[in-house]
This record gives C-alpha cells, sequence and structure tokens, in this order.
C-alpha cells in the first residue's frame, strides 16, 4: 500500500510482488538521494560518498545507501536499499574506475608471456582471446590490491590514494594471478578431456551435470568472480570432475545417488538466491556445494573444511533475510 492506504499490489507470491513494484521502489529510492544520482563518471574526481541518507517520504524515513556502480565503460552514483547492495556495488564500481584510469596491465604482461604460457592459457580458455581472460585476471588482482589498501574509497582524495597503491603493485599481481588461472585451466582441460571422450548413453545423466558444474567454475568472467582467495581451490574442484569420470562406468547407481543428493541442495540454493538472500552468504554457499561434491565424489582429494548437508542446510537457514 502507498502512504494513503491505497493498494499498490496484490497477490500470493512475493517474488512476483516485488518484481511488479520495482518500478516504485526504485523511483522511492533515487527520490530519497536528492541529486546525488550520476552517470558517465571516468576520473576518480566524483566528490564525497555519504554512507547512507535519510529522507522522510510520504510519512516515512527512508534510508538509502550511495555507491559507485559499475556501467561498462564508466561508473555511475547510485543509491541502494540496502548496506548489502552497496557494499557489493562500490566493490565492483571501485574496481571500474580503477581500471579505466590505471595503465593496462594486461597489454604489458601479454608482450611477456611465452609460449608455454600461452598455450596454457589457450586451452580451456572461456574467452575467445587471451587478452579478455588476461583483462579478467586484473579485476581479481585489483580486488585484492583493494582489499589490502584498506578498501573502496568514499571520496576524490582517498580515491587518488588508492589508485597510486594499487598502481604500483598491479602487475606483479596479476602476473600472481594469472599463474593460478594456467593451473585452473590445466585442470579444467583434463577434465573436458576425459568427459569429451564419454559415449554410453548409461552416462548422460552424470555427463550433463558434469557439464553444468564446469560451466559454472570456468567461464567468461570466473576469475574476478571466483576472487583472488579462492582462485587456489579451483583445481582441486576440477580434479574431483576428472576423479569422477573416471570411476563413473563402473559405479553408475552410486553416482545417481549422490548426484540427486547435490541437485536437492543446489534446488534450495537457487529458491534462496531468487529469493533475494544476502548475496555474501549465498557466495559462500555456493562454495560449500563445490566442497561438498569433493567430498561426496572424490573424497581422497580432501575438502577444505568439513561439510555436509547439514552444515549447508544449517547456513541457508542462517543467512540474514
Amino acid at each position: 500500500v502507498d502512504e494513503h492506504g491505497g493498494v499498490l499490489g496484490e497477490g500470493r507470491d512475493l517474488d512476483a510482488l516485488r518484481t511488479a513494484l520495482a518500478p516504485r521502489v526504485r523511483a522511492t529510492i533515487s527520490a530519497a538521494a536528492g541529486d546525488i544520482e550520476r552517470g558517465g563518471i571516468t576520473t576518480g574526481d566524483f566528490g564525497t560518498l555519504p554512507r547512507a541518507i535519510a529522507q522522510v517520504r510520504g510519512g516515512y524515513e527512508v534510508t538509502v545507501y550511495p555507491a559507485l556502480a559499475d556501467e561498462g565503460d564508466s561508473v555511475a552514483i547510485r543509491v541502494f536499499e540496502t548496506e548489502a547492495e552497496q557494499v557489493a556495488a562500490m566493490r565492483a564500481g571501485t574496481r571500474r574506475l580503477l581500471l579505466l584510469t590505471l595503465p593496462p596491465a594486461a597489454r604489458y604482461l601479454q608482450g611477456r608471456l611465452d609460449n608455454r604460457a600461452k598455450l596454457e592459457l589457450s586451452r580451456a580458455n572461456p574467452y575467445r582471446s587471451i587478452a579478455d581472460l588476461l583483462d579478467d585476471c586484473v579485476g581479481a588482482a585489483v580486488d585484492r590490491l583493494v582489499e589490502e589498501a584498506g578498501g573502496p574509497a568514499w571520496d576524490a582524495a582517498a580515491f587518488a590514494t588508492l589508485r597510486e597503491a594499487v598502481r604500483a603493485d598491479l602487475v606483479e599481481a596479476v602476473a600472481g594471478v594469472v599463474t593460478e588461472v594456467r593451473a585452473v585451466l590445466a585442470s579444467a582441460y583434463e577434465a573436458r578431456q576425459r568427459l569429451d571422450a564419454i559415449r554410453d548413453p548409461a552416462l548422460a545423466p552424470a555427463v550433463a551435470d558434469v557439464r553444468q558444474q564446469l560451466a559454472g567454475l570456468v567461464h567468461p568472467g570466473f576469475v574476478t568472480e571466483t576472487g583472488w582467495r579462492r582462485m587456489h581451490q579451483l583445481p582441486r574442484y576440477l580434479r574431483a570432475i576428472t576423479y569422477r569420470l573416471e570411476r563413473l562406468p563402473g559405479n553408475v547407481a552410486r553416482d545417481r545417488q549422490l548426484m540427486a543428493q547435490v541437485h536437492e541442495i543446489e534446488s534450495e540454493y537457487r529458491s534462496l538466491a531468487a529469493g533475494g538472500a544476502a548475496e555474501e552468504g549465498l557466495r559462500e554457499i555456493r562454495w560449500m556445494i563445490e566442497e561438498l561434491r569433493v567430498g561426496l565424489f572424490a573424497q581422497s582429494l580432501g575438502t577444505a573444511y568439513p561439510v555436509s548437508d547439514k552444515r549447508i542446510y544449517r547456513a541457508m537457514d542462517q543467512l540474514p533475510a
């Protein structure tokens, strides 16, 4: 209802209502932000961003959270409904503005790659070119350096200081990410070779499951999305796929049982994501599911921490609304 008690929408599906009313919510949030929102920013001179803005709208106090937002070839100052959305947007917006204002580290590194490195970065590369993959590596390296420098900058002066800190160590940081990505792609290539060799129709459900898992691990944007903290875990997840496929022909019934177990958890995870659960918590659960796959299909490889269905469901229950 609005401030006068008029019905704006009704139904038994909260997600459908949220979608239908999103334009009105967005308009209210933008109105509460005053004139702070603007786009087309390509330099660090964006002024000062307040952490929160509170205004009374329609008799209610509305608090909105400003942040830099990534718009591809520029950034914008936008406001968000929650602090969690603000944090996610600010991370991506800061990354984009740094990439727009720093020298192109990917181009520099590409010229220093030897033939072996080029071959390893070409195999299982989800991009059309090594250059695009290196750009993805730069994104992950920038995230690391921003975090090590204390996080995003909320005013122009702090951004200038942050930019210099990132610039000083960027090439070395990107080189470190590239080394880890080479190991990821080597494991992905081995898994895909094993997968492509399977011809038995009885194994089709497992093959489809593995293809989907692979696509979720190695895809355009996977380096920045996975992040520098977790990149070293990906080769183990991929080796677990190869391990599973090697044993699949003599283990079909058991494999289907374990696969059904994972699919049930993944279905609940997708429902939480569709319902707008907190992004940070969802990301952790996403990786818990990968660890569970290792524990179920390739136990000998070991998991990074104890994991089980119950632990994952408990983590889901503890997500903030």
